[in-house]
């Protein structure tokens, strides 16, 4: 007891210092710094135990043809990620960005503390051992829950918290991918964290402090070695623009057929099903596709600085492609359709990763791939060098599977130290972007939380009216009629509330009118009337009835229509939970504005 009196003790007295010494923008950017630092550690953590996982596990394979353990150690893999996540964390880590995107809307800004280390070492279990995923996304998590937890253990206000999320994802990127512009760009363009004067210096602190970081540790060479085959000429732009379009359809196959995949695996409740279906799904794929196993870097370093067929060809290593050199594009075709089922069998068969690295290796592939297909049959007469469309090709994909043609441009620029190629990485990444939202209006991130009104934007006005939630304007009733009552007892009702509405409920609570106090006015101070009036013949069917998980979007959408002021809220089997207030809702609306508006 003693000792928990005296750790509370430190933490106020540590507060109130702060409180007396700090403002709270000085220490914001204190927090942004150590956000950096912590972050920056936990992205080489992670990528060291992924490498020393798959070295201990592959390093002996032998190259000329394919290797049963590859229908092994992915099921392994999942099998000890699910027992981890099950039995240890109990918690679902699933989907990083996007539950970052949901705690910045809808529980403001608050990450769990394990979210600090589980998707690391879930991850870092996945993909280590064959997982088709990605470490970026996990680590992503796991720097938004550093920010959330520090401010949290400094009682910092939910608007700043959602600052501090945002730092521990862009310090996340930039730290991982030594990429400090394409890590602030992620967030103002995915996690939609507002640019202002007030929010840029700690996110630039915490992405500088992240690469520098990373830099210090691991060398200032690019993450992709990459050297320049040809500068750009105007002659290409066409083939860029082509390409920008192919990219957006192959980000929209990507996305349709992981969500049709998702959906698949959400029918089945035990988890052994699920691993029976993805590790076998992943296990056979990767046996017939080693570069399906882990991120695939390797892949993409193989076809950045390839010289020429005799070296592509090694792509196909450890395959029953082995040797067959004239199915090169065959096989790179195979493994851009089969990549998003290895993916989604990783996570939904109960593995832990993210979808950067998997746009990322189909990026280069199919930029290689179209770049390839152009020069065999000589389009326009100009010959495209592969290995800047294999460049370019992973903005494009990062472009369209995100909805993020910033971060695809400096991403790819910073990772590779392609700058010379800016102009062909941002047609592409535009042409991509344009490709994509003709199809599908949100991202892959964004689009479940989309459907559900649970997104926040760059849209002022939505934006507050996702930050709100129903918890917040609901009023909560005791007082409840029922339809057999009589005048008598609605006026022993009313003698003892300041209400002006009421509930008609059955026994069950189940919502069957309103009565409304103006509408019994003149009737209800005539005791002869007591007994000959019954609820039922008072009460009125609400004009409108909210369900208690609708956004205030639709909440607001509802008033309009009905001309309403008060509107009853009902659960989804009928149950009576409250009723909203129009003036209750506008107020909210004024107060949250002020909040998340004020610098």
């Amino acid at each position: 007891m003693d000792s928990i009196k005296s750790k509370f003790t430190f933490f106020e007295r540590l507060f109130l210092w702060r409180r007396m010494n700090f403002s709270e923008r000085k220490f914001v950017l204190m927090i942004s710094f150590v956000v950096g630092v912590l972050t920056a550690f936990a992205g080489l953590l992670l990528k060291w135990l992924i490498h020393q996982i798959q070295y201990v596990l592959t390093h002996h394979f032998n190259i000329e043809g394919s290797n049963p353990l590859y229908l092994v150690y992915p099921v392994i893999g999942i099998f000890l990620t699910g027992l981890f996540v099950r039995y240890i964390v109990k918690d679902d880590i699933s989907h990083g960005v996007t539950k970052i995107l949901f705690a910045i809307s809808k529980k403001q800004s608050k990450i769990k503390a394990h979210n600090t280390c589980s998707s690391l070492i879930a991850s870092a279990i996945t993909i280590g051992f064959g997982g088709s995923v990605g470490a970026e996304a996990p680590i992503v998590l796991t720097g938004s829950a550093i920010g959330s937890n520090l401010g949290r253990l400094f009682s910092i206000n939910s608007k700043t918290l959602m600052l501090l999320v945002g730092c521990g994802a862009a310090g996340a990127v930039s730290g991982i991918f030594k990429a400090p512009i394409a890590g602030l760009v992620f967030t103002l363009e995915v996690l939609m964290i507002d640019l202002t004067m007030a929010s840029l210096l700690p996110l630039l602190i915490s992405c500088v402090t992240a690469a520098g970081i990373t830099f210090a540790i691991s060398g200032t060479g690019s993450v992709f070695e990459f050297h320049l085959q040809d500068a750009f000429m105007v002659n290409k732009i066409p083939a860029y623009i082509f390409l920008g379009i192919f990219c957006g359809l192959v980000s929209l196959y990507f996305t349709r057929t992981m969500n049709s995949l998702e959906n698949i695996f959400r029918r089945y409740s035990n988890p052994y099903v699920k691993l029976a279906i993805g590790g076998m799904m992943l296990s056979i794929l990767i046996y017939l596709f080693p570069s399906l196993y882990g991120e695939g870097y390797d892949l993409i370093h193989l076809l950045l600085n390839g010289d020429g067929p005799k070296e592509w060809n090694t792509s196909m290593d450890r395959s029953l492609f082995y040797g067959h050199e004239n199915l090169l594009l065959l096989y790179l075709s195979l493994v851009v359709i089969f990549k998003v089922f290895a993916s989604t069998a990783t996570n939904g068969g109960g593995g832990c990763g993210g979808i950067f690295a998997p746009s990322l290796f189909l990026g280069c592939i199919s930029g290689f791939i179209f770049s390839r297909i152009w020069n065999i049959y000589n389009c326009l007469n100009i010959q495209l060098p592969e290995k800047n469309f294999a460049l370019i090709g992973m903005a494009g994909l990062m472009s369209g599977v995100m909805h993020a043609p910033l971060t695809g441009i400096f991403l790819i620029a910073e990772l590779t130290g392609g700058y010379a190629l800016f102009m062909p990485l941002m047609i592409v990444s535009v042409c991509s972007y344009l490709t994509i939202i003709a199809f599908e209006p949100h991202s892959i991130y964004s689009m479940r939380l989309a459907k559900k009104g649970q997104l926040l934007t760059h849209h002022k006005d939505r934006s507050i009216l996702t930050l709100m939630s129903m918890d917040t304007v609901i009023e909560k009733y005791e007082e409840y009629l029922h339809a057999e009552m009589d005048l008598g007892d609605l006026v022993k009702t009313i003698s003892s509330s300041r209400r002006d509405v009421f509930p008609v409920v059955d026994h069950q609570h189940r919502l069957v009118g309103i009565l409304y106090l103006d509408n019994v006015r003149p009737i209800m101070f005539r005791q002869e009337l007591y007994h000959r009036f019954k609820i039922a013949e008072l009460m009125s069917e609400p004009v409108a009835r909210l369900s208690i998980n609708d956004s205030m979007d639709v909440v607001l959408i509802t008033f309009d229509k009905t001309n309403a002021w008060t509107l009853p809220v009902v659960d989804g089997e009928g149950i009576f939970m409250g009723f909203v207030r129009k003036s209750h809702v506008l107020t909210n609306y004024r107060k949250t504005l002020a909040d998340f508006s004020d610098e």
